[in-house]
């Protein structure tokens, strides 16, 4: 056993790559959903990334100190004069000793954005620590970003193959410190290093995601998309990939244009003020929804010519949000007025008490949701009637999937147009949505809907594993839930036990 100090001066583990599990070696996972029974648009004919079992063994995911690895080379995600603080920086640092910190004064001295620098790893584990600089995100220029972070991965294998290191473990280069969306780094990550190991199969060993408890779920996810472990999730993948892969070698693609970014214009974004992204999410309009993403011709054809686009895309959006409101008022009027007993009656939907800081809870109970039985527009006029009134200040969702099946599931077509249609104050003063005994499924399911078609209560989804992680919330006098529930809860906490 090999011990290294860490930075309280203690002494930590030392992580042998041998003991690291390859993705091959990690089992896939069964029960995949059938996205064609269910409706959903299929997004590839055929696999954009085929099952490779060759290519699967030199992945790793791993969720750790990155630090703790003996690999040949570490990847340390840093800013351009190569002192930003942070918590994977200051462990290397810290653990390398003061000659890494001279070593950059010395000789590195600066790292231009989406390039690499070098160095040694000292008193670290890992020989050499590869220091890049991920791009700041800015909405306006989000492609230039993608290619910088495309590039920053690309960049780090390359040096890697040029050193002959054949073990790299991978930090997450995105930052959200930077604004990067993770799940959207997350995509870079993983179609850069899949198609890097595709075109240079005998010059890496093995390449170690090494993320923490923020980004795991986001890799144990997205793997199977670019890495199947089964013919069952490669073609299950055919559903859950984005239509935009990239290019050849993982690189953005503008849709509209099919171009690709070759050029690395990551410094014009240094003198850019970096927005916050979370504003951006508060919005009600997504970026694919807004009158923007939908304008048609080349743009850049008509500045030149001196013409107006053909559409006014500010104005569209105005008519599109009135049409909406002028449609939910419609809705509202129904739901005082018609008979909803046939949903009301089944109990799967109701406010529960208020929680620890006075917001009113709204309990849905998954188990008890019929949909493929009941009237989805009385469902939907029920769901106004209930939360319109609560709605007007801060509120709280608890969804029990407890022992639901998948005729209880609602398709994403059902969810995507309830969505559409709320207004903007559903999602603005919804504070916490809590899902109680997710499963993988939910886990995938939430995921995907809150990345691409809800993005502004992304932040506020939280998975529970049981019913008592609610009491730091709420109280329990405050929890009206059904017996099963409570059952369920108890049996697998003896289980786990």
């Amino acid at each position: 056993m090999r011990l290294v100090m860490d930075p309280l001066g203690t002494a930590a583990e030392v992580v042998e790559l041998e003991s690291l599990k390859r993705w091959s070696q990690t089992p896939p996972v069964h029960h995949l959903t059938d996205y064609s029974a269910i409706g959903e648009e299929q997004k590839h004919i055929t696999s954009p990334f085929p099952f490779d079992p060759s290519i699967n063994d030199k992945i790793a995911l791993w969720s750790g100190d990155i630090s703790l690895l003996s690999v040949d080379a570490i990847v340390n995600s840093t800013n351009e004069s190569m002192t930003e603080r942070s918590s994977i920086s200051d462990r290397i640092y810290s653990r390398a000793g003061p000659a890494l910190k001279e070593e950059v004064r010395q000789d590195v001295k600066e790292c231009r954005t989406g390039e690499v620098r070098v160095t040694q790893g000292h008193n670290l584990p890992a020989r050499y620590v590869i220091h890049t600089v991920g791009p700041k995100y800015n909405i306006k220029y989000q492609t230039a970003a993608e290619n910088t972070l495309h590039s920053c991965y690309r960049n780090v294998l390359q040096k890697a193959c040029e050193l002959n290191l054949p073990a790299v473990a991978v930090c997450v280069i995105n930052s959200v410190r930077r604004n990067f969306p993770p799940d959207e780094g997350a995509h870079i990550a993983l179609r850069t290093v899949r198609r890097f190991l595709e075109q240079h199969r005998n010059s890496l060993d093995v390449v170690i995601f090494a993320v923490d408890n923020i980004d795991v779920g986001i890799y144990e996810v997205l793997l199977p998309l670019y890495f199947p472990r089964s013919l069952q999730e490669e073609e299950t993948a055919l559903w859950q990939l984005p239509a935009n892969v990239g290019g050849p070698d993982g690189e953005p693609i503008l849709p509209d244009r099919q171009i690709r970014i070759i050029d690395n214009p990551q410094h014009s974004l240094d003198g850019e003020e970096s927005i916050d992204l979370s504003l951006q999410l508060e919005t009600s309009v997504t970026v694919g929804e807004h009158a923007f993403s939908q304008m048609q011709g080349d743009l850049d054809q008509q500045r030149l010519l001196g013409e107006r686009p053909q559409t006014d895309p500010i104005s569209e959006l105005m008519i599109k949000e009135m049409q909406n409101k002028e449609r939910y008022e419609r809705l509202l009027r129904r739901a005082k007025t018609e008979d909803l007993s046939e949903v009301s009656g089944i109990g799967c939907l109701y406010q529960s008490g208020y929680d620890r800081f006075g917001r009113p809870v709204i309990v849905f109970v998954g188990k008890w949701f019929p949909f493929r039985e009941i009237s989805l527009d009385k469902a939907l006029l029920y769901l106004i009637y209930l939360l319109d009134p609560l709605v007007k200040s801060d509120y709280v969702i608890t969804y029990f999937h407890t022992l639901t099946t998948n005729a209880n599931h609602p398709s994403f077509t059902w969810l995507r147009e309830v969505y559409n249609i709320l207004p903007y104050k559903y999602k603005k003063n919804l504070k916490a949505f809590y899902i109680i005994h997710p499963t993988f499924w939910t886990k995938m399911m939430t995921w995907w809907f809150t990345t691409f078609m809800a993005p502004a209560i992304k932040h506020k989804v939280h998975s529970l594993p049981g019913v008592e992680y609610l009491y730091s919330v709420m109280s329990p006098d405050q929890l009206e839930i059904p017996a099963y529930i409570t059952e369920y809860d108890m049996s697998v906490s003896i289980f786990a036990k």
